[in-house]
């Protein structure tokens, strides 16, 4: 058995203060899962390490797109902390919740610096998508979707999350780097950050092997440490007031957006964000072991989390709010509850005032765990039957997708679309969930149909 498989004790949790332990027993069920408060903790701080990144990232590029900076740091820790707290105590999964990347790079290059939209009405866009999102959501179309998802594209697509984990960790290591002739090549592996990100590593999976709890953590925190030691890193302090909301909090413009006629944007947005958290709480669900009979439990309350997620981040003045692949760090550290999530919330929260100290993090500390968590996630292609072509080809698409893509939706679509079609080609489509014939159908439409994307 892998150490990915391992359980904390039941009874881990008695060196606990007693009240302390029933309360959190009540909220999260830690007995039930198996796990304990201290656990979820560090798993909570595990996933916030690796997606921190966000909480600047975010700002960058929405303020390409000439969106205020500042505000949108704001409006990014706090849309990050209201979708993942619902998620801990509504849903109770251990998966955290911020602004996408991706969506928000199709926000700022695409829709507002291509097409030459406002971002005020780019926020109207993204403010009406999440209203279609909690439609579908509220009529349990989401759960239909999910429960149609075959066999073979479910295990895929946490297979697929891995290889976009490994080449995000690959690339903030250093160790690829873009390529003019071959698109990505091998990075200059003298550079003190690929050299640290790579003793990182080697000290996570040995850490991880001997069962030394908090594994992971350990490893981001040793690199970070490192890195003011040889990689120049520097430490600005740990306190600061957090900016004003004010220049983007409720400047959405709806009626800009529905005069303007951007149909195919508000589409856009829709099924990325459909599709892109569906396939992340699939992934990382069942990478920690949550998933009955292939199925989500509380799904539908999950799904209610990110869409409420991506109308509250609209009116707080960011790109759309999703489930981030990071979480699976903090599965893989032993994350089970909805307490690692709130764990999450309370961090990004507490960034409005530590920016500075979050800020010393850098991105190679935390590559060397995403690359560690994608390694053990690709493990789950075993299940897929391997003599049959037309199951084995739509679930190598759709690993495959993901990370060439760079999308986990476009993933999803690749894996739907040669599914369905190879049934039919080799007259199995009586195998074919109805739904799974409307989502390929769906993506064909978009690939096809819908400009910019």
């Amino acid at each position: 058995m892998s150490t990915s498989d391992q359980r904390p004790r039941p009874g881990s949790e008695s060196t606990l203060a007693q009240p302390s332990t029933g309360v959190l027993e009540r909220l999260f069920k830690l007995g039930e899962h198996k796990t304990d408060a201290r656990t979820e903790i560090l798993a909570g701080v595990t996933t916030f390490l690796t997606m921190a990144y966000i909480i600047f990232v975010n700002p960058s590029i929405l303020g390409d797109a000439g969106v205020p900076k500042d505000a949108v740091f704001v409006a990014t820790c706090l849309a990050a902390a209201i979708g993942t707290l619902i998620m801990g105590f509504y849903a109770n999964y251990p998966i955290a919740m911020a602004p996408g990347m991706g969506l928000n790079a199709y926000f700022a290059y695409t829709v507002v610096k291509g097409m030459g939209l406002p971002w005020e009405a780019a926020l109207g866009a993204v403010f009406i998508s999440g209203c279609l999102f909690l439609l579908v959501t509220l009529f349990r179309v989401r759960e239909m979707i999910v429960n149609g998802i075959p066999h073979a594209l479910r295990v895929a697509i946490t297979a697929g999350i891995g290889l976009f984990l490994a080449i995000v960790a690959l690339k903030n290591a250093g160790i690829i780097t873009a390529s003019p002739a071959t698109l990505v090549t091998i990075g200059d592996l003298h550079q003190t950050s690929a050299i640290l990100a790579v003793i990182g590593f080697f000290a996570i999976v040995a850490l991880d092997h001997l069962k030394v709890k908090g594994a992971i953590l350990i490893g981001i925190l040793g690199t970070t440490i490192l890195s003011f030691v040889f990689g120049g890193n520097t430490f600005h302090g740990v306190f600061s007031a957090p900016p004003s909301i004010a220049p983007t909090l409720f400047k959405l413009d709806i009626s800009a957006a529905l005069s303007i006629g951007i149909v195919n944007v508000v589409l856009v947005f829709f099924l990325v964000e459909l599709f892109d958290a569906t396939g992340t709480l699939m992934g990382v669900a069942n990478r920690a072991g949550l998933l009955k009979a292939g199925r989500m439990d509380r799904l539908n309350k999950a799904l209610m989390a990110d869409s409420t997620a991506i109308m509250a981040g609209s009116l707080l003045g960011t790109s759309s709010t999703t489930a981030y692949i990071e979480s699976a760090s903090g599965v893989q550290a032993g994350g089970r509850t909805g307490l690692t999530a709130v764990t999450v919330a309370v961090l990004f929260l507490a960034c409005l005032f530590i920016a500075p100290l979050a800020g010393t993090v850098p991105a190679y500390a935390t590559a060397p765990a995403l690359l560690y968590v994608s390694c053990l996630m690709l493990r789950e292609l075993v299940d897929v039957d391997w003599s049959d072509a037309t199951e084995v080809v739509p679930a190598v698409l759709t690993a495959l997708g993901m990370p060439f893509t760079y999308s986990v939706a476009n993933g999803v679509a690749f894996g739907f679309i040669a599914y369905a079609g190879l049934k039919l080609l080799t007259g199995r489509a009586r195998e074919v969930p109805v739904m799974a014939w409307v989502i390929a159908a769906v993506f064909l439409f978009k690939f096809y149909y819908l400009p910019g994307h």
